[in-house]
């Protein structure tokens, strides 16, 4: 069953925001909890970037956090979280140390800096106030996807990436939901045709319900990669509303990256940076810790490969010369 959005704000007790700069051709994304979530991550590309990932560790002390970022930059996207940050600190949340409120914020980046966007900032780069801007856009229910936020200068091999969406209801009851921004290496489709890696898993027609081609040929099967491959890297977040330890979140997290290899084809390459975020809420007990886990984590695989297609399927070529094409021009184009 597909909850009621198709989104991550399927999960209650969180909130997005998009901020994004068509000029610049970036953005960030930020994803706002209330009350404090327990979360991990996993990291399985081979030139990941991210902002206090160290404190997600489970052995690190910290339990909870109060957002988590997905950003374009590359390392000069780092700065969102700090503006962020602020946002959190003007409305009082964070953790409370030495008459102090810091809020806690984890972040990813992706490297969007090639795709013909002006770059050209100066001294102080953009990211920190696109954070805010994020922040204090963030908001409960129906949100963009597409090429918005972080994925407004994502790419792909093949066609214009972007940040997508999906959430799925599990047997046990338990809700679990994806967001990424999808800027791979690698193609999200299946050779040069329409048809997406994903399609087994789709609900519902949510990136066009092609399904799979009649046959796969060597064609299809040979790897399709930037010619430029240091601009690869994708990025998400996993979130239930279940009630999970650190180390259970860790386990939902290294599950959820199944869902980029069956979506993105290839994945978790020496250029990518490929980083996912798993969240747990805690408004849901496991009955059966061990089973329920695994339906968990079989349910954010799912999801994650959906919210792939969707990025890309949902996404629109940028407004510069020589940008890539979208989906939808190249395959369904207006008459």
């Amino acid at each position: 069953m597909t909850p009621r959005h198709n989104l991550l704000t399927d999960i209650a007790g969180l909130t997005v925001g998009h901020a994004d700069d068509a000029a610049l051709a970036s953005g960030v994304t930020a994803v706002l909890f209330d009350p404090p979530v327990v979360a991990a991550v996993a990291v399985l590309g081979g030139a990941p970037g991210g902002r206090d990932l160290g404190m997600l560790s489970t052995d690190a002390t910290v339990e909870r956090i109060d957002a988590i970022v997905l950003a374009g930059g590359s390392a000069f996207g780092l700065d969102a979280a700090g503006g962020v940050q602020a946002v959190l600190r003007a409305a009082g949340r964070g953790f409370a140390i030495a008459g102090q409120t810091v809020p806690l914020v984890a972040q990813a980046i992706l490297f969007d800096l090639a795709n013909g966007g002006n770059k050209s900032w100066g001294e102080r780069p953009p990211y920190w106030d696109l954070g805010r801007e994020a922040a204090r856009a963030a908001r409960g229910g129906a949100f963009a996807l597409g090429s918005v936020g972080a994925g407004m200068g994502a790419t792909t091999a093949t066609l214009k990436g972007g940040l997508g969406s999906a959430s799925a209801l599990c047997r046990s009851g338990h809700t679990v939901a994806a967001l990424v921004a999808v800027n791979a290496l690698g193609s999200a489709v299946i050779g040069d045709g329409p048809h997406f890696w994903a399609a087994p898993f789709e609900r519902d027609k949510e990136f066009g319900g092609l399904g799979w081609p009649d046959r796969l040929t060597e064609a299809d099967l040979a790897p399709r990669l930037k010619t430029t491959p240091h601009t690869a890297t994708t990025i998400g977040i996993v979130v239930t509303d279940a009630l999970l330890s650190k180390a259970e979140a860790k386990r939902l997290a290294i599950m959820a990256h199944d869902g980029l290899a069956r979506a993105i084809l290839p994945t978790h390459a020496p250029l990518d940076g490929d980083t996912i975020f798993a969240a747990a809420t805690g408004a849901r007990a496991l009955k059966d810790p061990a089973h329920d886990l695994a339906e968990l984590g079989h349910a954010a695989t799912l999801v994650m490969a959906r919210a792939i297609a969707r990025g890309v399927f949902e996404a629109r070529a940028l407004a510069l010369p020589h940008a890539q094409p979208d989906w939808r021009s190249r395959f369904r184009p207006r008459a």
